[in-house]
């Protein structure tokens, strides 16, 4: 089986020792969980979960583009919040970019994600080019 990291500047860098994410034989990608950080700045994004969600899915198209797999091709995705009350507005953001889509999906809450975030979002995807 091959495997090939995937970077992209469109997406934060990755900031310990894993990739933004890695393909498999050309077929899959596996990206590493996103978190709400703006590539340009490397700073998270203020605002309320819908701003948070709305960059976490612009850095998972970032990075799935340059695999050469798109949001159209993601098959599973894991979504942690960190308050499962704000379910509702990430799903209406979340919808903006893969409700035609509609993969497979788990949502789970947690007590903490880093940077103390509000949301991240990983995703697996067919590689499509």
């Amino acid at each position: 089986m091959g495997t090939k990291q995937i970077l992209t500047k469109n997406a934060p860098a990755p900031i310990g020792p894993y990739s933004q994410a890695v393909a498999i034989d050309g077929k899959f990608v596996y990206t590493a969980g996103q978190i709400p950080l703006d590539p340009a700045t490397n700073q998270l994004v203020e605002g309320d979960i819908k701003a948070q969600t709305r960059r976490v899915m612009q850095n998972l198209e970032a990075i799935l583009n340059e695999a050469g797999a798109s949001m159209t091709s993601v098959i599973k995705t894991t979504v942690f919040l960190k308050d499962m009350g704000e379910f509702a507005a990430m799903n209406e953001v979340y919808a903006e970019f893969l409700g035609a889509a509609a993969p497979a999906r788990s949502t789970v809450e947690v007590a903490r994600l880093p940077r103390d975030v509000r949301v991240e979002i990983e995703a697996i995807a067919l590689i499509v080019k």
